[in-house]
């Protein structure tokens, strides 16, 4: 190492460590170490305070630890690392060893990102390795950035008395075949995926990439409709889509939100079931520039049909979509109407998936 590699200089608090900015890491610490060696005798026994001044990451490399999930703290060479949760649940092991991680890493403070990761904060550049190697030995992954399918979101509608569907359930197996299937498939841009369990509409999925809202459709059997002054299904809706009028309940379809509420409520068993579905949102996302998704017109009631229109709106968003363009921008470019048709009815895409995988973006 030259001489200009590591400076030391003297001050009366201390000393100064100069590090040459183009040096990767590692050799700066052998060369501190090596200078250190060299003025033991001067340092016998001494009690340093060391600054350590000059000490600048690149662009490159700023960019190539966020693509792993450590982001840069502003005005340092710390990071914050995002630890990966599926659908926001953590086992009370995995907080013991996440706050484990932020005491003997970090700055031991723990910040949770609207993706439903866990970031670590003050991580500082030359602990980053062995902060990964330990959060990996604890069962966890680090990640979650870049233009890739991001970790999946979901509200609690599995535990929820309003919940239609089973969010958890639904939202890991998009996780492990989308997120973990896709990890190494470079997309236009990011591409969000949301399941929410109800109409309610808690984690937003109409503002993600692509979102999913569970359905129940009621079966409303019009013969046992007495046509009550006192309608209770009426009472119930929270939407005003069933009106008693001609002595008979109506339920507007273009008003229904299929949110179930009106399921079990009449007196005369006119509505005492309903299907289960999945309504999907395609185009959403917030930010500087928002967009309310639109939903798709079919409400599907398999999940497998649900699956497929998933990975068919992540082959087409890679096929047509432009570098730098999200997935709400690129259906405004072709067209709702053909974003539609291609994920209701074009199984091509799925049959072309090796071959759009393929190509480079």
């Amino acid at each position: 190492m030259g001489r200009s590699t590591v400076i030391i200089k003297s001050n009366p608090y201390g000393l100064i460590l100069n590090l040459a900015p183009e040096v990767p890491f590692d050799e700066l610490r052998q060369a501190v170490a090596e200078k250190f060696r060299m003025s033991a005798a001067f340092f016998k026994n001494a009690r340093l305070a060391l600054t350590f001044r000059g000490r600048t990451l690149s662009k490159e490399e700023e960019k190539r630890l966020k693509g792993l999930g450590f982001l840069n703290n502003k005005g340092t060479d710390n990071f914050s690392a995002r630890i990966l949760t599926v659908n926001g649940k953590v086992t009370a092991a995995q907080h013991r060893a996440m706050a484990d991680a932020a005491e003997t890493f970090g700055n031991g403070i723990l910040t949770f990102t609207t993706r439903q990761t866990v970031e670590v904060q003050g991580i500082p550049y030359e602990k980053l390795e062995e902060f990964q190697e330990f959060v990996e030995n604890a069962g966890m992954a680090i990640g979650g950035t870049g233009a890739k399918v991001r970790p999946v979101v979901s509200c609690k509608g599995t535990t929820c008395q309003y919940g239609l569907l089973d969010s958890f359930a639904i939202s890991e197996e998009i996780h492990k075949r989308f997120y973990e299937g896709y990890h190494d498939v470079k997309l236009p841009h990011k591409f969000k995926i949301a399941v929410g369990g109800c109409p309610n509409n808690c984690v937003k999925p109409n503002l993600n990439d692509l979102g999913i809202i569970g359905q129940r459709i009621p079966h409303f059997k019009a013969e046992l409709c007495k046509g009550c002054k006192k309608c209770s299904v009426e009472a119930v809706c929270p939407m005003g889509a069933a009106k008693v009028s001609d002595k008979k309940l109506h339920i507007d379809e273009n008003v229904c939100i299929h949110c179930g509420r009106c399921v079990g409520n009449c007196r005369f068993d006119s509505i005492t079931d309903g299907t289960y579905g999945f309504k999907i949102f395609v185009g959403g996302r917030w930010g500087k520039k928002i967009s309310h998704g639109r939903a798709l017109s079919k409400v599907f009631t398999t999940k497998d049909e649900a699956m497929d229109v998933i990975e068919k709106a992540i082959l087409l968003f890679r096929e047509r979509g432009l570098a730098g363009e999200r997935f709400a921008v690129m259906i405004d470019r072709i067209g709702f109407e053909t974003v539609e048709e291609a994920l209701l009815r074009d199984d091509s895409l799925l049959e072309r998936k090796e071959e759009i995988l393929s190509r480079e973006l």
